[in-house]
């Protein structure tokens, strides 16, 4: 009988369609071709919109998070988001995180992220001192890099053309266990919460992974 572990690094986060997935892939391509050695690119099979970082927590505390979360998800009704537009943080002049944004039906997404950081904050989850901006992350600058390589990269960001438009129909949120292995990040999904829902049982299926190769 396996033990399971004490501890788990978990998240909870709004999966991507396919589709979606394809274009940051093909995205992530083109700006590779350019050559960057200072660039650490996110794996896009992994890419998810994340609503709260948990960390690591107890594996006995699963359950009650996972039902934390269904109740806030309860109360909102599903929505639509779109994937489009390219930027970085803190600013292309001097980028640090390369990120793709979220449009559409952002108000929602917000009310179900502050729900849902509420709903946490019992179990001894601080909530977000800074305020949520959506976004899904595709590379990271690395801190070695000099000010001029910054500055190169942001131009090659503001001269690439990311206008096309990914729906993200948005009916439910996991909660989701990610294992670090040297072969690649591991991700299965704890729980699923639909949204706008009565309370029933969930009859999810639930424990499902993927091994992602690390970049």
């Amino acid at each position: 009988m396996t033990r399971e572990p004490e501890q788990i690094r978990s998240f909870i986060a709004i999966e991507l369609p396919r589709n979606a997935k394809g274009g940051l892939s093909r995205l992530r391509s083109e700006l590779e071709r350019r050559e960057h050695p200072f660039v650490k690119w996110v794996n896009t099979e992994g890419i998810h919109l994340t609503l709260k970082f948990l960390g690591n927590i107890p594996f006995k505390q699963v359950d009650e998070i996972a039902e934390a979360m269904k109740e806030t998800s309860r109360v909102i009704s599903p929505f639509h988001l779109e994937v489009s537009g390219l930027g970085a943080f803190p600013n292309l002049k001097q980028p640090r995180v390369v990120w793709v944004g979220i449009k559409g039906e952002t108000d929602k997404l917000l009310n179900l992220q502050q729900g849902i950081d509420s709903a946490l904050a019992p179990f001894g989850f601080a909530k977000e001192a800074r305020p949520f901006v959506p976004h899904l992350t595709l590379a990271r600058i690395r801190e070695g890099a000099t000010a001029a390589e910054r500055r190169n990269f942001g131009e090659v960001l503001v001269s690439t053309r990311f206008e096309t438009s990914y729906t993200v129909n948005v009916e439910a949120v996991n909660l989701m266990r990610s294992q670090l292995t040297p072969g690649g990040a591991i991700y299965t999904c704890l729980s699923v919460a639909k949204l706008g829902i009565s309370k029933k049982p969930d009859k999810s299926p639930k424990n499902y992974g993927m091994k992602l190769n690390s970049t």
